[in-house]
């Protein structure tokens, strides 16, 4: 490894910049594999672990860290303009980033020297490179070594934002945002942002969300770690709340100007239109009302826009998907909570009919924003949006049908749950066509497979809403279920990515079942006599499969144990197997090698 420093660092201080690149991205990739090492086995790592942890990053830090920082002055003109720029200085900052998670505490002597040597130069591109270095640092070290330095640098950071530089504005409305991402929120035991500097802080984002639109976006991104890391805020009110209508305005504003689709501006602001909005408490709900019926002007002025080219269609396209995905977070803001319910209800008709339009222009983008706020309108009105279904079940159809689309059918399906949960056995008249196309979405081998569980998951919404009325569907979905539950139990490969569908797969199994007992259990539980012992049979592979407990795609602080929510939602499954056999059906034919004991019933 000492050899392979010397030719790396040999090749990124004198080859031609694509063996430099390299040279970093090996570097870059020891970071990933002892990162991943770390995480895997964390605190209880030991020499006797099955996978070999040398700490290359540690043993090479004193040297590698000043070669990286090196690479951070050789910055391209422009490239804050070019959204695909990659060279030396982003490649370098990149791979600094990977080592401070690697190395934590460790790295900050050794770049904390070249941010103070060089943030005042009279170069920019020593300026721009140690706010790039303390900015790629921040993640990784603990929150009390950083803390004392982010205190002294943040009022030099927010004084920057006024550089001459345009690259120099980017690099330091990247850092601010990274600042408020890692120390800022509930979780902080000593938040940077206080009382105090919050509104200097806003002050000086209000005003360089005007800046260039490179600037402008990556300010848009640190308004909003600034409204998530409020989301917690016990009460009516919130430190943001004095500041919201400035926000908004602020937001709008930005996504308004003639600029707006250079750097993902438009895109930027609205999503972070979304996130206050999300965040926001009680004595901001007049102004998330007023915005209603402007966001609502704004996708009818995209619906009437005069299309002449393809650059016409696709600015058109992004307006509608940005401006129903705010729709949907206003609706579910709103219809949270039966006292400001009414601001979605008296638009309700309104919006439905934007959304209707909005399917006639051919995206799938668009549908699927659309297909969402759709289905938190539904959410909101609950029966009433009945009167809506004979219109909009075509498009629904179209959805479930788009195969090639798959994101659009995937979200049309969780659009059909949602109906189920808002109409109750009022969605019967249209279920003969919905499973018939859920039927036939499951037997296509054109389908990408990630629908095939939400749609299983869908059967049981549908069982739950008619309950005994789902026995004419029973025949054709319970072989399914069952095809379904012994391919995941004759799985073989032992990948991440098949481990994940394999337990997403089952979730959507565990959640069709129990809504269909749920919907039988008072009426016709007898119906699932015949499937008792092969339910039975699954309960206990899921049991016996060591790789149960988590979706390997889930954040770290998410992890979910599968086998529990299973065991949860399956006190359905048991309670009618019981009952069953309490009630004389000795027919059913229970596995002998099913221990109640060892599922843990009994526990339970």
């Amino acid at each position: 490894m000492q050899d392979v420093f010397v030719i790396t660092s040999k090749a990124v201080k004198e080859d031609e910049e694509p063996v430099a690149l390299q040279a970093i991205e090996f570097w870059s990739a020891i970071c990933d594999e002892e990162i991943e090492i770390q995480e895997e086995y964390g605190a209880e790592f030991s020499g006797n672990s099955e996978v070999p942890y040398f700490r290359f990053i540690k043993q090479a830090l004193p040297a590698l860290a000043p070669m990286l920082l090196e690479t951070l002055t050789k910055q391209e003109e422009d490239q804050d303009q070019d959204e695909e720029a990659w060279n030396l200085s982003m490649a370098g900052g990149t791979c600094l980033g990977l080592v401070a998670r690697t190395v934590g505490d460790d790295i900050v002597p050794l770049v904390m020297p070249f941010v103070e040597s060089n943030v005042s130069k009279p170069d920019w591109r020593c300026r721009e490179a140690a706010t790039y270095a303390f900015g790629s640092i921040l993640e990784g070290p603990s929150v009390e070594k950083l803390a004392p330095l982010v205190n002294i640098a943040l009022n030099f950071m927010l004084n920057a934002m006024k550089d001459e530089n345009n690259q120099v504005k980017d690099t330091t409305a990247w850092t601010l945002g990274r600042i408020i991402e890692i120390l800022h929120g509930s979780e902080v035991e000593t938040p940077i942002i206080t009382q105090t500097n919050l509104p200097l802080i806003l002050s000086v984002l209000l005003e360089s969300i005007k800046d260039a639109p490179n600037v402008a976006e990556k300010v848009c991104g640190a308004i909003y770690f600034l409204a998530q890391g409020y989301e917690d805020t016990a009460g009516s009110s919130s430190p943001l709340s004095p500041f919201f209508q400035s926000l908004v305005q602020g937001l709008l504003s930005a996504a308004d100007r003639e600029d707006a689709s250079e750097s993902r501006l438009r895109s930027s602001a609205y999503e972070t239109l979304n996130e206050i909005v999300r965040c926001s408490t009680e004595d901001t709900t007049p102004i998330v009302m007023q915005l209603v019926p402007l966001i609502m002007q704004k996708l009818n002025f995209t619906l009437e826009m005069q299309i002449l080219s393809s650059d016409d269609r696709e600015k058109q396209s992004e307006l509608q998907a940005l401006l129903c995905g705010v729709l949907q977070v206003i609706i579910q803001k709103l219809g949270a909570s039966d006292a400001t319910k009414f601001g979605v209800l008296q638009y309700a008709d309104q919006m439905m009919g934007l959304f209707l339009r909005v399917f006639a222009c051919r995206s799938a983008t668009v549908h699927e924003e659309a297909m969402l706020a759709i289905g938190a309108l539904a959410y909101a009105t609950g029966v009433e949006f009945g009167k809506y279904m004979q219109e909009f079940y075509k498009y629904l159809e179209m959805g479930l049908q788009n195969f090639e689309e798959y994101q659009v059918c995937a979200i049309t399906v969780g659009v059909v749950g949602d109906i189920c949960r808002a109409l109750d056995d009022k969605v019967l008249p249209f279920c003969d066509g919905i499973m018939t196309q859920l039927l036939k979405d499951l037997s296509s081998n054109q389908l990408h497979r990630s629908v095939k569980p939400p749609i299983f998951s869908c059967f049981g919404d549908i069982a739950l809403a008619i309950g005994e009325h789902f026995e004419k569907y029973l025949r054709y979905a319970m072989p399914m279920l069952q095809g379904a539950a012994e391919l995941s139990a004759q799985q073989v490969d032992r990948d991440d990515e098949t481990i994940d569908y394999n337990n997403q797969l089952r979730n959507g199994i565990f959640e069709a079942l129990s809504g269909i007992f749920q919907g039988f259990k008072n009426t016709k539980a007898e119906l699932m006599t015949p499937y008792a012992g092969h339910i039975m049979q699954f309960i206990e592979s899921v049991y016996q499969d060591k790789d149960r407990y988590y979706l390997t795609g889930f954040s770290s602080m998410y992890f979910i144990p599968i086998y529990w929510m299973a065991v949860i939602k399956f006190m359905y499954c048991l309670q009618i197997a019981i009952r069953l056999i309490s009630l004389g059906h000795r027919s059913v034919d229970m596995p002998p090698e099913i221990q109640f004991g060892e599922l843990g019933v009994r526990n339970s």
